[in-house]
């Protein structure tokens, strides 16, 4: 499984969910807080740095296996 890098866009810690932007462009990859590898408190801040895997189904890119730095 190959790692794509992006920055977080906008999170919202609430609702748990926001989106990210991948650093080779392209649409931007919806995440939510239970694809969060490395956080306990499980949320982004945008403009934060991520490494992250994705799947691709009918609503449209997910991101998985979401790693922030």
């Amino acid at each position: 499984m190959t790692l794509k890098k992006g920055k977080v866009k906008w999170f919202d810690k609430i609702a748990g969910y926001g989106f990210i932007s991948p650093e080779d462009g392209g649409l931007d990859i919806y995440v939510h807080k239970a694809a969060i590898a490395n956080i306990k408190d499980k949320s982004l801040i945008a403009g934060q740095d991520v490494e992250f895997s994705y799947r691709v189904s009918f609503h449209g890119p997910s991101a998985e296996d979401v790693i922030a730095f």
